[in-house]
């Protein structure tokens, strides 16, 4: 039986796509930060025509990024209006968040990549950035920091179709807490998340990436916990 090593497994991770493709990635990747960051708030509309005059491109992929979103969940389309970006509720995602509990835990099981140096040093990086951060914190700067450890977390397995429900579930539910973030104590929420990279980052540098899996799955589920204290109302207000 022959068993793939390191660096076969990491070849495997990754895909080659043709220039049209990498276009169409990179602005999928853009639209959808832009609305997990609420660059584009819950409620806004996304104009196809606009959107193609940004980005000096036809309608097309954008028609097609569009398509992707909004199988996602992030927008909806509605006759005479355009594409309008969702609002989030935490009563409907609850049953998301307990699916991300459980897939957390294969990413050390599936088709596990082994850390290189410089996979850590990127890990290292991010914690370097927190603690910079966290001298002013500041709840976009803290959301797009979880959106880049999350990705880091993300290439620890060579399992596509786990890795692409993983990130698809995890930008479905991020708009949550970015929703939250104002009415919880951010610098509690900076060093609460500065521990989970730590300690994932231990768990790798060890390579025991099944232990990253049971780490990451305990931080999803406190961070739901403290997501229902505060419930968020069908117009994206948070209650208190």
């Amino acid at each position: 039986m022959r068993i793939d090593g390191p660096a076969i497994l990491r070849a495997r991770s990754r895909r080659v796509p043709t220039p049209s493709r990498e276009r169409f990635e990179r602005l999928y990747r853009t639209l959808r930060d832009r609305i997990c960051l609420f660059d584009y708030p819950p409620g806004g509309r996304l104009s196809e025509e606009e959107l193609a005059k940004e980005f000096s491109i036809s309608r097309t992929p954008v028609r097609r990024v569009l398509g992707r979103l909004e199988a996602e969940g992030l927008i909806e389309a509605r006759h005479g209006v355009g594409h309008i970006v969702t609002r989030v509720r935490l009563d409907e995602l609850a049953q998301i968040y307990q699916l991300r509990m459980e897939l957390a835990v294969l990413v050390g099981r599936l088709s596990p990549i082994p850390r290189a140096m410089d996979d850590l040093d990127r890990v290292r990086a991010l914690i370097a950035r927190c603690d910079a951060l966290s001298k002013a914190p500041e709840y976009r700067a803290l959301a797009r920091l979880n959106m880049d450890f999350f990705l880091e977390i993300a290439a620890m397995t060579g399992n596509q179709p786990l890795r692409e429900i993983s990130e698809r579930l995890y930008f479905q539910t991020s708009r949550i807490w970015l929703q939250l973030m104002p009415h919880l104590n951010l610098a509690e929420e900076f060093a609460i998340f500065r521990r989970e990279m730590e300690d994932i980052l231990a768990a790798a540098e060890a390579g025991d990436l099944e232990a990253v899996g049971h780490i990451r799955r305990a931080h999803i589920s406190m961070s739901f916990a403290r997501m229902q204290r505060y419930p968020i109302q069908a117009n994206g207000a948070a209650t208190t």
